[in-house]
């Protein structure tokens, strides 16, 4: 029956109600008791997503849309029998999670369901956005839209408000499909679920596959696709700043204006600049254990300029080996210090494309690899960052091509400059395959001298291939990749960590149904609603190309893998897994192939209203130390929890602690080396404006001194310390402290800073 209902289900869009000129709107309180209210569509066909497809929704969901001159709004109605237990805490934008209640809105203005703007609205009225990419099935919260919300609380459950301006849409300027949408609504309890209002099933290519019609639009499209928008956000920051090491001091005082502009001239262009942007209050990153690895790890992009239309440049999130592959065509944190930017995105119905420009005043990195590591040097001179990126669907039948050029430059001056051209392309085969990968060519003549200071050479080429093949259906979940990148490839936009390889992946996953599951033994917490069970098997060979600049001979393996796992998920949100690392390993050109032996285990959950999150992963058994070129009894554990604690007034505390550590034994039992490091967050909400945020991080790494190794005792430890009053996107206040302290060099910095922004609409 329940697949029936989906059935029907699949052929039924949204129907929204048009407000006439002059009409009285929607007063965004949350409380959906307008006269406009009564008259507009209701939709109450959910289904359930998660944990199991293709079920009739548990609890009601309803969903009502009205269209005025210059905005979506959406009125969703949550019904709750044990309304006492929603979740509803006070958290930081983009942190509703699926431990909280929440609703959702996917909105896809281009209609082509290649990618869609979402918005999530947590019962507590905290706002989540960001941007789903079809091709990688990601999300990415990093875009903000200018939103207003409202929610209100009900004896039966919860109302929902949201207002979504026509100026935060991005639709083509005419032959545009239909928009399309889907409504979502998360509920955390014993046996959390995920209701859709569209018929998406397990086995879809991703989650905005099935995306419903957005009706009753009339002439909308046609009446507001000439309307222009105009952002203009003054940033007026003051910090005071010192730096000491042991020799010296220097104190420094600093006023500064920024300007951030956003122009919509028509419906499908976006045009952004940005002029003296201050970039250096960011959160903390994440800390990452990188002692026992040679290559360079990305870091999430966080600033508001780059991210306007990533999903026409084409970032993406990592995939499950760590490996930003879109990321190699353009790596936004490649830019660290912009004096200037400028970009233009245009949208149409089946073609889109954007175009940056950039002046780079320095102090950043830049990657320098080949097949056992990345060199990393430091970019001493400013430089102009160009990138572009084109792509074209074309209709084949019934599928269709997504096919993207891409250029790319890096200019230092004086003859020194990196220049990168190519291709992606993305084709959907049917409806369980995807196939797509990039082509890129590379002329670097930009290098470095025996000091490391960059300089012009005799340009080299290079170039990198990546396709992947991808099929989902109801049982399985399968993947292949392969991967050539020559050794003189570089790409100073872009996130190239390894070099001089050829790499093939296979990734095999089987569902196993829930009924099959049953497992009465662990009572209540493996109720089979909330079971699913995956068996996995992971293969993949990496071999080195022929490289003699850096002594490197073709043919020989880098790494091999063989890994089998089983993923399970069961109530509270719960996942665990596990795999065998039957893998060999070589350290070093001409060194030994190593057979390292490690079982990995991992475990997430959200436990209960106040431990939302619990999490776990340990690597253990013989495992490889690269810098020693050998292996040892060691592991790496990593754990994270998260709290949430309602406290008097009305006020919230989010704590999140997060620690790791990592080591590798030598033969005498003794630790060859240890790395280790510990973040604690802290956020204490005292309203939904107003917050005071706390962050503490500390990383240490030592190396014990033996044979051809040096001893090692390196430390760093940051803090920062910021208050924040926000009201939406359009007026930030924050008045902070940053500390930081590195050893053994003594090197202490300590920043105090007030930065307010202001934005408004001539």
């Amino acid at each position: 029956m329940a697949a029936l209902g989906m059935s029907a289900n699949a052929s039924v869009g949204i129907e929204a109600l048009r407000l006439q000129a002059g009409e009285i709107g929607v007063r965004i309180d949350g409380r959906l008791d307008e006269a406009v209210w009564q008259r507009a569509p209701l939709f109450d066909r959910f289904v359930q997503f998660l944990p199991q497809d293709r079920q009739t929704a548990r609890w009601r969901t309803t969903v009502q849309v009205v269209v005025s001159e210059d905005a979506l709004v959406f009125g969703i109605r949550a019904y709750d029998p044990a309304p006492e237990l929603i979740r509803a805490p006070l958290a930081r934008r983009d942190k509703v999670l699926r431990d909280q209640d929440f609703v959702s809105v996917v909105l896809d203005p281009v209609g082509q369901r290649r990618s869609a703007q979402f918005a999530r609205v947590s019962a507590a009225g905290v706002i989540a956005d960001g941007l789903f990419n079809a091709d990688d099935d990601s999300e990415d919260f990093a875009p903000d839209f200018d939103l207003q919300t409202a929610v209100q609380l009900l004896p039966d459950g919860y109302s929902v408000e949201l207002r979504w301006p026509l100026a935060a849409l991005r639709f083509p300027y005419a032959d545009g499909a239909p928009w399309l949408l889907m409504v979502t609504r998360n509920t955390p309890r014993e046996a959390s679920t995920l209701d859709v209002s569209a018929p998406l099933t397990k086995d879809s290519l991703n989650f905005i596959a099935e995306l419903q019609p957005l009706a009753g639009l009339a002439d909308l499209v046609e009446q507001v696709r000439e309307r222009s928008f105009l952002n203009i956000r003054p940033e007026l920051t003051a910090r005071k700043e010192r730096e000491s090491d042991p020799l010296s001091q220097r104190n420094q005082r600093e006023l500064s204006l920024g300007l951030e502009l956003k122009w919509r001239p028509r419906a499908d262009w976006v045009i952004d600049a940005v002029i003296n942007p201050d970039f250096s209050q960011v959160e903390l990153d994440t800390p990452q254990l990188a002692g026992n690895t040679r290559f360079a790890l990305s870091v999430q992009e966080k600033r508001a300029f780059f991210l306007e239309s990533t999903d026409v440049v084409g970032q993406s999130q990592s995939d499950g080996n760590q490996d930003q592959q879109s990321l190699a065509a353009f790596y936004s944190r490649a830019i660290t210090n912009p004096d200037w930017g400028l970009r233009a995105t245009w949208r149409g119905a089946s073609a889109e494309a954007t175009l940056l420009s950039m002046r780079d005043a320095g102090g950043g990195e830049i990657f320098r690899a080949n097949a056992y590591g990345t060199r990393t040097l430091t970019q001493s001179m400013g430089s102009r960052a160009s990138f572009a990126r084109a792509r074209q669907q074309f209709a084949i039948g019934a599928q269709s091509l997504g096919l993207a050029l891409i250029a790319s430059q890096r200019d230092y001056g004086a003859g020194a400059s990196n220049t990168v051209l190519g291709s992606d392309f993305a084709a959907p085969l049917g409806d369980t395959d995807l196939l797509r990968g990039h082509l890129l060519a590379s002329s670097t003549s930009a290098g470095f001298d025996a000091n490391d200071h960059l300089r012009r050479i005799s340009a080299e080429t290079g170039h990198k291939l990546w396709t992947e093949w991808r099929r989902r259906s109801e049982d399985w979940n399968n993947s292949a990749q392969y991967e050539q990148v020559s050794p003189r490839f570089a790409n100073d936009n872009g996130f190239v960590s390894q070099t001089g390889f050829r790499r093939v992946t296979a990734q095999l996953n089987r569902r196993l149904p829930a009924q099959n599951l049953a497992a009465p033994a662990l009572g209540d917490w493996a109720s089979l609603e909330a079971h699913e069970l995956e068996l996995q098997l992971k293969l993949m060979q990496s071999q080195t190309l022929n490289d003699p600049q850096q002594g490197v001979k073709a043919g020989e393996v880098i790494e091999r893998q063989v890994q089998p796992g089983i993923w399970l998920a069961a109530a509270r949100n719960t996942g665990v897994w596990g795999h065998l690392g039957l893998d060999q390993q070589r350290a070093r050109s001409g060194g030994m192939l190593h057979q390292p032996r490690t079982l990995n285990l991992g475990f997430e959950s959200n436990p209960n209203a106040w431990l939302t999150l619990l999490s776990a992963e340990l690597a253990w058994g013989r495992r490889l130390d690269v810098e020693a070129d050998r292996l040892g009894r060691g592991a790496s554990l990593m754990l994270q929890a998260k709290l949430r604690s309602p406290l008097p007034w009305g006020a919230w505390l989010e704590l999140e602690q997060q620690l790791g550590q990592s080591f590798v034994r030598n033969a005498l039992a003794q630790r060859s080396f240890t790395e280790t490091n510990a973040q604690t967050l802290a956020v204490l909400h005292l309203s939904a404006r107003d917050s005071l945020r706390a962050i503490a991080q500390q990383t240490r790494y030592q190396r014990l001194a033996e044979a051809n190794l040096l001893a090692a005792d390196e430390r760093s430890r940051h803090l920062s310390l910021v208050y924040q009053h926000r009201q939406g996107l359009s007026r930030v206040l924050s008045l902070g402290l940053v500390s930081a302290l590195d050893r053994p060099a003594q090197q202490r910095n300590t920043e105090l800073f007030a930065k307010a922004a202001f934005a408004f609409q001539p």
